[in-house]
């Protein structure tokens, strides 16, 4: 009987040591699959040794996990969604089969099947941030501006100190839906006694919508000469920028004014057409009416993105007259945060019919020279507010031969409701 319980526990003994030296080498052997996936790149080997891990382990699932990402690696991904999925309906332990799946669903674009994932991870794993922001991915894909900004309310309510979660829904806001009421103030002086200052001031409403903004605006223009006013006029416009498609927009512009500081009508059309993937050209027709005469002018443009800027060259010419007088200006916007955060600049030669500062004065100067250029700042403050200031300096012929100095300078606010 003694011999008889030696003898088992002997056994015993062995067979604990060989599971022991099991798991030791599984374990190993897990280490070496996800370095050959982690460091070396070397997925054909991870694959080959993980399918050995599951024959040694049938249940140890994170060769199950390793074999899905060297299968997503190497485009496999029915392979790879078969292995997450498994792992995920056997063992929910595993976050990170949810996680995988999910991103695979979201890279396969299909935004329902990655969505029902997320909220089987999120009704076991309620805290887990990487859920949400993928959830949050999933539904952009549905293109619906209401939804996203549901659930980033949704998000915010559940974290409101995230800045992130903050930062994102302010982003969607000043891109999708928005309304904003602006007002703005240009003074403009000369280095010629009895010339200005001039003021010009602009109250605005921008109705943003995802396919068609609308902007309704009221200008009034002072123009004052040692100290009096000598002239006064109004400007009241209707814009819109309607998307047709992803790749053509339209802008169109009809204002109508005072005879004395403004065109007694203005037409404005502008087509802008994505020709290449970071390209943009515009094409447009300007129209201005005054009582003793009409004007016509044509635009044309053509804009590129560089890294975080956008870099633009209109010019303009005028077409109603014998003489052709073209017009240029140069633009670079440098942008951060979002697309009302930038710096720019500008420089630029002649007079063009979209500045509404010289409106009245637009036949007289379309033919003298004119040197220009200009700094500008926008920021958004404290997620309501858009802060925006612009310089200006010109060098403008004002007879020939005759030059006069012009600095400007503007402050705009708009207000996000």
């Amino acid at each position: 009987m003694k011999l008889k319980l030696t003898f088992l526990f002997v056994c015993s003994l062995v067979q604990c040591t060989l599971l022991a030296q099991k798991k030791i080498d599984t374990d190993s052997l897990l280490i070496v699959t996800n370095r050959y996936i982690n460091i070396d790149n070397n997925y054909i080997e991870a694959k080959r040794l993980g399918h050995i891990g599951i024959k040694l382990a049938p249940n140890y699932y994170d060769f199950h996990i390793a074999l899905g990402r060297a299968c997503r690696f190497t485009q496999e991904i029915d392979s790879a969604r078969y292995y997450f999925k498994l792992v995920m309906d056997n063992n929910p332990k595993y976050k990170e089969a949810f996680l995988y799946l999910a991103q695979l669903e979201i890279e396969a674009k299909d935004a329902q099947q990655a969505k029902a994932i997320l909220d089987k991870a999120l009704s076991l794993y309620p805290e887990e941030k990487d859920f949400y922001w993928l959830k949050l991915r999933a539904i952009e894909l549905e293109n619906d501006d209401a939804k996203t900004m549901a659930f980033l309310n949704q998000l915010a309510a559940k974290h409101p100190n995230d800045q992130n979660i903050k930062n994102r829904q302010l982003d969607l806001k000043l891109n999708s839906n928005s309304d904003r009421l602006g007002v703005s103030s240009t003074l403009t002086t000369f280095d010629r006694a009895g010339i200005g200052p001039w003021n010009l001031s602009s109250l605005q409403y921008i109705r943003q919508r995802k396919k068609i903004t609308l902007i309704g605006r009221y200008n009034y223009a002072n123009r004052q000469s040692y100290g009096e006013s000598v002239a006064n006029g109004s400007l009241a416009e209707v814009e819109s920028y309607v998307k047709w498609s992803k790749k053509h927009y339209s802008f169109a512009n009809i204002g109508i004014g005072s005879a004395t500081l403004f065109p007694e009508l203005r037409l404005n059309y502008s087509s802008f057409i994505c020709i290449a993937s970071k390209w943009e050209m515009e094409v447009g027709l300007r129209y201005n009416k005054n009582s003793a005469s009409e004007n016509y002018s044509s635009a044309l443009a053509l804009g590129t993105y560089i890294g975080s800027g956008w870099f633009n060259v209109k010019s303009y010419l005028n077409l109603d007259t014998s003489s052709l007088y073209p017009s240029f200006i140069a633009t670079y916007r440098y942008y951060f945060n979002s697309r009302f955060d930038y710096y720019s600049t500008t420089m630029g030669y002649g007079t063009s019919p979209d500045e509404r500062e010289t409106l009245s004065q637009y036949e007289q100067r379309v033919s003298l020279s004119s040197y220009r250029m200009g700094l500008g700042y926008s920021r958004v403050l404290y997620k309501r507010y858009i802060v925006g200031l612009q310089g200006n300096f010109n060098r403008q012929e004002y007879l020939p031969k005759k030059y006069q100095n012009e600095v400007s300078a503007s402050l705009q606010l708009q207000y996000l409701f």
